[in-house]
């Protein structure tokens, strides 16, 4: 069941969403080589505890962090530890905070230090899918429109979207319906609607779209070891267009 939001639910989830996003300006602030991902991921939660938030990955169904920190073939759900950040590495991360009871949820993906230019075109390709799979919203529009809008972009450039996670709603619960593809047709798929509040966030790999789960059960990497890079945001339907709810402020 899909859940419309009311006003003042919208309000609650737009405060949680410009928390997150200013935590991931912090992270911009701090991540470097030679840090840790479990050092970052200290960080991070000292950010969001210190700013009246509960780090919504810490304990969700036993994940140990407060952060997803996925390094270079890591696609999704990394999970901080003593590993080191590298000069030249891609790295995302991924924040989920609660605030009065509401989720907001983002992940970007930064270039620590002098990044090689297939993966600085990976990372911007997949900011930009992300872009135009937001640019596709509004009232009475379809899913299906998000992921074709990814899919037709980052296919030709010999990229490729991960099948295997997808969007979601978001509000009081950290997912709820509907899930959102990143690969699609045009017209398909749940028609969307005002007060609706989702999350696009494509992973888009350098190679195939296949991946794998380790046998932590969270750390998702690409079969083929091949880069992979994600950006997500929190948005709200509203009439013709999405107001990206993660955003500073």
């Amino acid at each position: 069941m899909i859940y419309i939001k009311s006003a003042s639910e919208i309000d609650k989830i737009r405060r949680s969403s410009r928390l997150a996003s200013r935590t991931l300006d912090y992270v911009g602030t701090v991540i470097a080589p030679g840090m840790t991902t479990m050092k970052l991921d200290q960080l991070i939660n000292r950010y969001i505890t210190s700013n009246g938030a509960v780090p919504a990955t810490l304990g969700y169904k036993g994940f140990p962090a407060s952060s997803c920190i996925s390094i270079n073939d890591t696609v999704v759900h990394g999970i901080p530890d003593q590993r080191a950040i590298k000069d030249g590495d891609i790295v995302k991360v991924d924040v989920t905070t609660i605030l009065d009871g509401y989720f907001g949820d983002t992940c970007r993906t930064y270039k620590v230090g002098n990044v090689p230019p297939n993966a600085s075109a990976l990372a911007d390709a997949a900011y930009e899918s992300m872009m135009l799979g937001i640019a596709t919203v509004s009232n009475g529009s379809f899913l299906g429109d998000i992921g074709f809008a990814i899919q037709s972009h980052v296919e030709p450039k010999g990229f490729s979207v991960v099948r295997d996670f997808v969007g979601h709603g978001v509000g009081k619960e950290f997912h709820e319906s509907p899930s959102v593809p990143h690969f699609g047709r045009k017209g398909a798929g749940v028609k969307l609607k005002n007060g609706m509040t989702i999350t696009i966030e494509p992973m888009i790999n350098e190679g195939g779209w296949q991946v794998k789960t380790l046998a932590d059960g969270w750390t998702a990497v690409t079969v083929d070891g091949k880069l992979s890079a994600q950006f997500e945001h929190t948005l709200l339907v509203d009439g013709d267009a999405a107001e990206i709810l993660t955003v500073s402020g």
